[in-house]
């Protein structure tokens, strides 16, 4: 059995004997520190949703304060320290002071629809507060959006457990795919970007 699954089997069982609190603590510990997709955490809920052990209305409102205040704890983070860490190690991966000021702009601009959007791809979804506490997007603006996309998101993979009852588990093998695709696709990304940057700055030296 792969260290994945014993975490998952650990978890819900866990949270079919603890009830609502190892649901939020689930949520909130599976973005910042457990490789356990989220995606399994809700559909079980929603298995227990459908066996009546849990209200659909309270788990989605308990599971989505998790998600928020993991996303808070990565808001915070990038609050106090992601301007700092770029400008100390950010040489490191080509990103300089007008990175910083270019991604002030774009939380300024589009900070709600990014944080909207990035609540229902995968790792981006945790991940995707860092920038915004570092380009001390609103507050207030941040934690809206980031509640709407965990309702949202957390509702509907609560939904398909409740559909699938016993077969809950089957979710799991089409979501990690996904998790895969996305995953990959950010690790390209990142690599071109390097790549641009790298040939950016071999032309200026050039010329």
């Amino acid at each position: 059995m792969a260290i994945t699954e014993i975490i998952i089997k650990y978890i819900t069982n866990l949270i079919a004997s603890g009830g609502y609190f190892f649901v939020f603590l689930a949520m909130f510990l599976e973005g910042i520190v457990f490789p356990i997709p989220s995606e399994v955490i809700l559909a079980f809920t929603g298995f227990l949703v459908a066996q009546t052990t849990f209200s659909f209305s309270i788990a989605i409102i308990i599971s989505a304060l998790g998600s928020f205040l993991c996303a808070l704890a990565y808001y915070l983070i990038g609050y106090f320290g992601f301007k700092p860490f770029i400008l100390k190690y950010g040489k490191y991966v080509f990103l300089k002071q007008k990175d910083i000021e270019k991604t002030e702009s774009f939380f300024t601009k589009h900070g709600s629809k990014a944080i909207f959007i990035s609540r229902f791809i995968p790792i981006i979804r945790q991940l995707g507060a860092l920038p915004a506490g570092g380009a001390k997007m609103n507050f207030n603006k941040f934690s809206l959006v980031t509640i709407l996309g965990a309702l949202i998101w957390n509702g509907i993979f609560i939904f398909l457990g409740y559909l699938l009852g016993e077969n809950w588990p089957k979710l799991e093998q089409y979501t990690k795919y996904l998790d895969y695709i996305f995953l990959t696709a950010i690790i390209i990304a990142v690599i071109i970007f390097i790549y641009k940057r790298k040939r950016k700055r071999a032309i200026k030296s050039i010329d």
